[in-house]
């Protein structure tokens, strides 16, 4: 590819926030010689990292080939590459590449990196990268790329998540990692880390595995480093690396081959195989072991322009960058945040387990007084308990200091007495899911507390309106609804009832930003959005399973969606008594969409907590005296008509809550289903998979999203 054609790709981008290179001139100690350092910075502050669009990588290109002219000269002995504070760079300017509508010009972005890293790797001096912070994808591998590599110890997410978001590694990260730390680590990084929740290394973990030569600490590293640097081109030290493999050995043949036949068991098991980017990560490790680095550049660049056009990478690019990295922050609907009121004690109704979570997430978070009370000492008593043991948990794991974790235990108490909520400004409760339970909870509450405590309930079916019916002060009362386990999930429904007013629902979106949680403002309706989604989804399993469809049959169907579990195993999870019961109020809400199956019924009443249980050999099997206390129709289905029927059952579904604004858009269902209930990324949610899968335009007569938002452009 010619410069002219860098320039025309480039030229597409007039917008690009361009980190910049700037280049210093340093003496090194003890007579090394002058090194050019060239350090990444964009002018921003540290909420905007800095990334690699095209006009970056040009004008990175132009300061390389400048610095190999100064190399050629004798002029310098070596070249350093380092970030602005806590970073290095942080990939590839995703929302760039998502607006290449071209093929072609996806090829060229690929070979521009290309072009660029290859300068680096052949200055005719040595390079060095300095990982002082964030270092993802194409920032990791411009520190690949050089010769030598030091990492800070306060270094936080090092990576190369490309599977994650839909590409590949395609800036040689793919080449020369296994070849650096060994294959079955490479997949570790490639593979198992992206598809775990998009797992990072540290920079001492990164070290370990023999990512970088040497570790400093952050308060002199770029010192360290240059010093360390001396004493490499003097050649006084001679890096080792432990790690590291010749890939045309026989006995690393065999090694290498293991390790992507492992990453394929791990993706099969982690995607169903649902998304196209984790097989051709190891589809190019694969092939590249008997290349030449030119030979798998060349391989990369076609995979990821052939990648940079599915729908799968646009709807990750929509559910990371439009939705969790945008939306998330300034959420739809949320009053302005000036009518907030302070909360400076929090009360907690019920001791039990998920109101003990909920003690210890406001500790923890706000780090104010948290009482829970309960009917009786003896629950009072376990809640707290809870409490402390979770926090000595975290303490073992040196997850939080022994201060942090003694004033955390010091701010939960407990009490029998609702009477402690007297100087309370927010009371919660998470008492048994009946409503005359939750409307008799309120009643006593505010019978205590003063006219401007917040009231919230943590419902996850029940009608907030029909709560707030018999108080007197109905506009104080909200739906804070959290998903288990409450530590982990990052999705909170916000609810709003009628009444409830401005500052109630201001507050609440404070509160949530504090307890670092991602809300979403949600209409009260049955279920609000995800269990109703949930629900909708496995009621369609259910009932083809209860018509005669075999179980093994129902509880796979869904697998092509690539879904975190399947419907049995979450219903499992819920707990068989839950979901019959958030079912039957569904049915009394929505009528026969959401039937009530009497197997499941028939289940409960006999005890059984799971339809599978492990068989002899370990695979998972339905119990002979299971499926006695069962009945079924004679009208089975194929896995295909059970995933088309629940495709269209959710566009259905969705359809009607956009209808009836239960949210603000179809973006408010995808994120609620991403951070609720830990849908993939490369689904995009759900809206534009039931649009990619023909769902949306079969039952409502449109997509969900136009074209291009998250699809390849039309």
């Amino acid at each position: 590819m010619s410069a002219a054609e860098f320039q025309k790709l480039a030229a597409l981008f007039p917008d690009e926030v361009v980190t910049h290179s700037y280049v210093q001139d340093i003496e090194l100690p003890g007579g090394a010689g002058t090194f050019a350092l060239i350090t990444l910075d964009n002018g921003l502050d540290h909420s905007k990292p800095t990334t690699l669009g095209p006009n970056t990588l040009v004008e990175l290109g132009s300061v390389l080939e400048g610095l190999k002219a100064r190399a050629s000269k004798g002029e310098i002995v070596g070249v350093g590459v380092t970030g602005k504070p806590y970073f290095l760079v942080a990939g590839a300017d995703l929302s760039a590449v998502k607006t290449l509508k071209e093929r072609e010009h996806g090829l060229w972005m690929a070979q521009l990196g290309h072009a660029v890293y290859a300068t680096l790797a052949d200055l005719g001096v040595p390079s060095f990268a300095f990982i002082n912070g964030l270092a993802l994808g194409g920032g990791l591998e411009i520190a690949l790329q050089s010769t030598y590599r030091t990492v800070s110890t306060g270094a936080g997410a090092l990576a190369l998540p490309e599977a994650f978001i839909g590409l590949v590694p395609g800036w040689g990260g793919v080449y020369i990692l296994p070849r650096l730390i060994g294959p079955e680590n490479a997949v570790k990084v490639m593979i198992e880390n992206p598809l775990s929740n998009n797992k990072t290394l540290t920079g001492p973990q990164a070290y370990e595995l023999g990512v970088a030569d040497a570790i400093f600490e952050p308060a002199d590293f770029v010192e360290q480093s240059l010093a360390w640097a001396a004493r490499v081109i003097s050649g006084e030290v001679t890096p080792e690396r432990k790690n590291s493999v010749d890939a045309t050995e026989e006995s690393v043949a065999a090694r290498w081959a293991a390790a992507v036949a492992a990453g394929r068991a791990f993706v099969e098991a982690k995607t169903s195989n649902a998304s196209p980017a984790p097989a051709k990560v190891l589809d190019v490790m694969e092939a590249n072991r008997t290349m030449t680095q030119a030979e798998s550049a060349e391989l990369e660049c076609e995979t990821l322009a052939g990648l940079m056009q599915t729908d799968e990478f646009r709807s990750t690019v929509y559910a990371f960058l439009d939705l969790v990295q945008k939306r998330s922050k300034r959420p739809a609907g949320a009053p302005d945040r000036k009518l907030a009121r302070p909360v400076t004690k929090i009360g907690v109704v019920g001791a039990g387990l998920m109101a003990s979570q909920l003690a210890l997430l406001f500790a923890r978070q706000l780090k104010v007084p948290v009482v829970m009370t309960d009917i009786d000492q003896a629950r009072v008593d376990k809640g707290v308990a809870y409490v402390h043991a979770e926090v000595d948990k975290m303490l073992a794991k040196k997850r939080i200091k022994p201060d942090a974790a003694n004033r955390t235990k010091a701010l939960v108490t407990g009490s029998v007495s609702k009477a402690a909520f007297a100087d309370a400004d927010f009371v919660i409760e998470a008492v048994f899911e009946e409503l005359h339970i939750k409307k008799q909870v309120f009643a006593e509450v505010e019978a205590i507390v003063s006219p401007e405590c917040i009231l919230a309930t943590n419902t996850s079916s029940l009608s907030v309106t029909a709560m707030a019916e018999d108080l007197k002060h109905p506009e104080r009362l909200v739906g804070f609804h959290f998903f288990n386990p409450v530590a982990v999930m990052p999705l909170l429904e916000i609810v709003r009832a009628p009444k409830t007013d401005d500052a109630v629902l201001a507050t609440a979106f404070e509160l949530a930003k504090g307890l670092k949680k991602t809300a979403v403002l949600v209409k009260d309706a049955a279920a609000f959005v995800v269990n109703r989604i949930l629900l909708r989804l496995m009621g369609e399993v259910i009932a083809a399973f209860d018509e005669g469809t075999p179980a093994e049959v129902a509880d796979t169907a869904l697998r092509p969606m690539g879904l975190p579990m399947s419907p049995f195993t979450l219903s499992a999870m819920v707990g068989l008594p839950v979901a019959q019961h958030v079912q039957e109020s569904l049915h009394a809400a929505f009528g026969d969409r959401f039937p009530v199956s009497q197997n499941l019924q028939k289940l409960i009443d006999n005890g059984v907590k799971s339809l599978w249980v492990p068989g002899p050999d370990g695979t998972p099997a339905i119990p002979a005296e299971t499926l006695a206390i069962m009945s079924f129709g004679n009208t089975p289905s194929t896995g295909e008509e059970v995933l088309r029927r629940t495709q269209d059952a959710l566009a259905e579904e969705i359809g009607l809550m956009l209808a009836e604004g239960v949210v603000a858009g179809p973006e408010d269902i995808d994120l609620c289903v991403i951070m609720g209930a830990g849908w993939p990324m490369f689904l995009g949610g759900i809206t534009p998979y039931l649009d990619r899968v023909g769902a949306s335009e079969r039952v409502n007569g449109k997509r969900f999203l136009a074209p291009g938002v998250a699809s390849a452009p039309a």
